[in-house]
């Protein structure tokens, strides 16, 4: 049975009465549009209108009409009421009537909806839904946005300056600039949102230009920080409406709880990036050099007055724009640097003064002092923990901040003080904290804290192989003289050491350490050997340590005549290692050995001392058991001695605390023309007593001698290195390499590293190229 064909204008007046039914509904003119028949007849006269065959196709018509019955309505009913309105009611009834009109959209084209399912896809057209929000665009967005955005704009104003606004009403309005777009951000971008930039950046500058006459640097910031999350809270986000929020509950209680949640912000989550760049133009860019440089409140008072959370308020706020956090760094590195230079200068004062009144205060008093090394390196610990604090809390550990704190460290650590290197006073603490009866007492914890600490201040001093050198000679004396405290806190600083320079660093060092323990053993061996062979039990007490050669600083060795009972001792210990290894030769270093020694002084009373002393020195003393007085030349002549070697000798035995011997004539002074005897009347509190010999006065030269030549083989492997890899090199290219290569221990000198290959062109290892003396080759 064929369907009854319905025509153009009976049926379109059949749905001309269903439309003007939704219009009546949509002006509440009505309760209901229509009912579910009326809907599903209105769909069905709809759908045969465009499925009849030709020419009973009216799709087209239908298309158009459907585009009229907006254009009709909103001509009529919605733009005139619109126009009458203004601010705030024009935008309460803009919302209202843009509801109804998407509304009328989604249920007008629902019914015509085979339109766009087969009509608007075949002749590629508009589809239904865009051509209602079209009409509305048409016909009053484009008449009414100028005043829509500025009716916006307005009730923002109102809110920057502290007035309550309606949120959700602000927020409508603006979701009609998006929707207009149809799927683009053109409409809602050049309509609105340029002219909101426009105007924030009128509002902050003002405001700006206020506060930064009136308030201090942190008050400026705060009133900053507050108009940033202000402006972020504008933009559409989620918030909870109850504190505990969804986290805390589950199943059906999560669900009620999340569909709670409102978008308190209006301003479309594209807008926030630019509306925030916006703001802190204004109120950081502008305005960062004089916040940061503002007298009594800047970056360095806040630095100075240790305001933590202020300086944590400006590194947030600076880091917001490009380049903001620069400046601060180099302020903290300025600070830092003026800091550390004052207790460079108070340091120096400080030993120019003790210098001065060593000679006022008794030896108690000198001993009690503290040492002027560990005074400097406290500080310097002191200051690190402070600037180390602050970069960690205050500014996020950013590296841009860790690295002002190391510029700053490397340009005062570098610094003599007191006539010595940093590198050397740092090897002096370390020294005090190892060594037996140190004068402050630390837990073990505590010490290790000061190791980390140490070789984190070791990282900011270039000449990093005079640290080790002079480390190596304090750890040799601690290790040979048994002034070690803890040999666990020797290896532990050790593996310090070793992670943050590298194994190279510290390998003699742990050969040393190896060394004294492989001693042990090898004397337990030796007093086995006596135990099993009673007639080579020597006639003293020996003690030896075998140590090996590379391991350990070069000593002074001499040839001295030692007495009877010594040599025999000495020459037991050689048979014995003799036959343990044959191809090892001993070199017996005198200068570094002990001895205690047994006397008896005083009179008529005589009283037993034990003394402990330098070999060199109970060499000397014994001389004495055989003759009543000696003269300088013969004292020298029997121990096979240099002269000034007897000098420190005799002059630690007669004139220093303990004076064992009587010169003549008396004095303070030794000279090569005075007689010596056993001091019979020598008495002490003390029946142990430690008798010192001075150190040479050489010695720190000799470290720096050692340093100097240890670089120039450096120097020369680092060039032969890199020609090797290399062949062919410009001048400029391979002092740039060998720096670089050299920069982890040492700060070379550029004038020793070219002295090195002019030498190393003299060996014949490079030559200059014959075209151009800028050039090396290297020869193979």
């Amino acid at each position: 049975m064929d369907r009854e064909i319905i025509e153009l204008g009976p049926g379109w007046t059949q749905c001309s009465h269903y439309i003007d039914k939704l219009i009546k509904f949509l002006e509440k003119e009505t309760d209901s549009a229509f009912t579910s028949e009326e809907y599903m007849n209105f769909y069905t006269i709809v759908y045969n209108m465009c499925t009849q065959k030709n020419p009973y196709d009216f799709s087209q018509q239908l298309y158009q009409r459907y585009r009229d019955s907006f254009t009709g309505y909103i001509s009529d009913k919605v733009a005139p009421v619109l126009l009458e309105k203004n601010s705030e009611a024009m935008l309460h009834e803009l919302t209202l009537r843009w509801e109804n009109h998407k509304l009328m959209v989604r249920l007008l084209s629902r019914i015509f909806k085979y339109l766009d399912r087969y009509y608007v896809s075949r002749y590629n057209l508009d589809y239904l839904n865009d051509v209602g929000l079209m009409c509305f665009r048409d016909i009053v967005y484009e008449e009414m946005k100028p005043t829509m955005k500025n009716a916006v704009l307005s009730l923002v104003l109102k809110e920057r300056e502290g007035e309550q606004i309606d949120r959700q009403l602000v927020k409508t309005v603006l979701e009609i600039f998006v929707e207009i777009g149809l799927g683009n951000m053109n409409s809602y971008e050049e309509d609105f949102q340029k002219y909101l930039l426009e105007e924030t950046s009128v509002h902050y500058r003002t405001k700006a230009s206020e506060w930064i006459k009136e308030d201090s640097c942190p008050e400026y910031m705060i009133k900053a920080e507050k108009c940033l999350e202000l402006e972020k809270d504008r933009v559409n986000q989620v918030q909870k409406l109850e504190g505990s929020g969804a986290a805390s509950a589950s199943g059906a209680e999560a669900t009620n709880l999340a569909s709670k949640q409102v978008n308190s912000g209006y301003l479309h989550h594209s807008t926030e990036s630019r509306l925030l760049e916006c703001v802190e133009d204004e109120l950081l860019a502008k305005y960062e050099m004089q916040l940061l440089e503002k007298e009594n409140s800047g970056c360095v008072a806040l630095l100075r007055d240790y305001k933590k959370e202020d300086l944590g308020r400006m590194y947030r706020l600076f880091s917001r724009i490009p380049k903001g956090k620069e400046p601060m760094a180099k302020m903290l590195s300025q600070h830092i640097e003026s800091e550390g230079m004052a207790i460079v200068k108070e340091c120096n004062e400080r030993a120019k003064a003790a210098k001065l009144e060593a000679s006022t205060k008794s030896k108690k008093e000198r001993r009690n002092q503290e040492s002027q090394e560990t005074v400097f390196v406290k500080k310097l610990i002191m200051l690190h923990d402070k600037y180390l604090l602050y970069v960690q809390e205050c500014f996020n550990n950013d590296s841009l901040f860790h690295k002002a704190l190391k510029d700053a460290f490397e340009n005062f650590c570098d610094k003599q003080v007191a006539n010595s290197t940093s590198a050397e006073l740092l090897a002096s603490f370390c020294d005090n904290l190892l060594k037996k009866g140190s004068g402050e007492k630390l837990s073990g914890d505590a010490i290790e804290e000061t190791f980390e600490k140490v070789v984190k201040l070791l990282a900011y001093i270039s000449d990093k192989d005079l640290y080790a050198e002079f480390y190596r000679k304090k750890l040799s004396k601690r290790l040979l003289f048994d002034r070690s405290a803890n040999e666990d806190h020797e290896r532990s600083m050790l593996a310090r050491l070793k992670q943050q320079c590298g194994a190279q660093f510290t390998s003699k060092m742990e050969g040393m350490v190896t060394d004294l323990q492989l001693a042990k053993d090898n004397q337990a061996r030796f007093e086995q050997y006596i135990s099993t062979n009673p007639e080579k039990k020597p006639p003293l007490d020996l003690t030896v340590n075998v140590l090996t050669t590379g391991f350990w600083p070069s000593y002074p060795q001499n040839d001295l005549a030692v007495p009877e009972s010594m040599s025999k001792s000495i020459d037991i210990f050689k048979e014995f290692y003799d036959l343990k290894t044959k191809h090892r030769r001993l070199k017996w270093v005198f200068t570094l050995g002990t001895c205690q020694i047994k006397g008896r002084f005083g009179s008529p009373k005589e009283k037993r001392y034990d003394l402990i002393m330098n070999t060199m020195q109970a060499a000397t003393l014994m001389l004495f058991n055989d003759e009543e007085m000696l003269s300088f030349a013969e004292v020298r002549d029997r121990l096979n001695l240099p002269q000034e070697d007897v000098f420190r000798l005799l002059h630690s035995l007669s004139c220093a605390k303990h004076q064992l011997l009587v010169k003549e004539p008396s004095g303070k002074t030794v000279r090569s023309t005075d007689q010596f005897k056993l001091n019979t009347m020598f008495q002490d509190r003390m029946s142990k007593i430690r008798v010192s010999l001075p150190p040479l006065e050489q010695e720190k030269k000799k470290v720096m001698d050692d340093v100097d030549k240890d670089r120039r083989y450096a120097i020369d492997a680092a060039v032969v290195r890199t020609m090797k890899a290399r062949k062919v090199l410009k001048h400029a290219e391979l002092m740039a390499e060998v720096v670089t290569q050299l920069n982890q221990m040492f700060k070379p000198d550029v004038k020793m590293i070219k002295k090195r290959i002019e030498d190393l062109i003299t060996r014949e290892y490079l030559e200059r190229d014959p075209e151009n003396p800028q050039v090396f080759k290297y020869l193979a």
